[in-house]
């Protein structure tokens, strides 16, 4: 089956360095390029997949469990086109809940693996994270700062401007009314 880059680059960096904050910005992009207007579709279900794990290793359980809750109810309504990412759905289904109940009972962060049903999907990204100089299905490295704490690191100059910029619209728009 051919899979969109922009998912084999999602499940890469899901399983190999377990860097969430990249897979939500992989997929977040594809998303807003595929079905933009669809809040309910089964990319916005991966992403929160994503974001509840980046916030569960960081410790913010309350925030993990109520994503992933958004995440299981999106994605039960979703399950075809889960099935056409090569994902086993019973088995992700199985995980997102246990995953769940980890979370709401406030034990420790642990890595999962998607279950994926497609071999050559795996043999695919297996391949991709080796090219990387990622290790496929390894436990994330709660040391490693640089993907834990990502959203602290990066650059957000451009998106403050952008909302500065919005603000003065707004006020503009507003002093012109009668």
């Amino acid at each position: 089956m051919n899979y969109a880059e922009d998912y084999l680059s999602f499940l890469v960096h899901f399983h190999g360095p377990r860097d969430y904050f990249e897979c939500h910005e992989i997929l977040e992009e594809y998303w807003k390029e595929t079905a933009p207007k669809d809040r309910d579709s089964h990319w916005v279900g991966l992403i929160q997949i994503a974001v509840a794990l980046y916030h569960d290793r960081r410790g913010n359980k309350k925030g993990a469990a109520r994503t992933l809750s958004k995440a299981l109810a999106n994605l039960r309504l979703k399950e075809a086109e889960l099935l056409k990412l090569g994902l086993d759905t019973e088995r992700l289904f199985k995980l997102l809940g246990d995953t769940h109940v980890r979370m709401l009972s406030q034990k420790p962060y642990k890595s999962i693996n998607l279950p994926i049903a497609d071999q050559s999907l795996i043999e695919k990204c297996q391949s991709i994270c080796l090219q990387e100089g990622y290790i496929w299905g390894t436990a994330s490295d709660l040391a490693n700062s640089s993907i834990v704490d990502k959203h602290l690191m990066r650059d957000r100059s451009d998106v403050i401007s952008e909302r500065a910029r919005q603000l003065s619209l707004r006020k503009t728009r507003m002093e012109d009314r009668p």
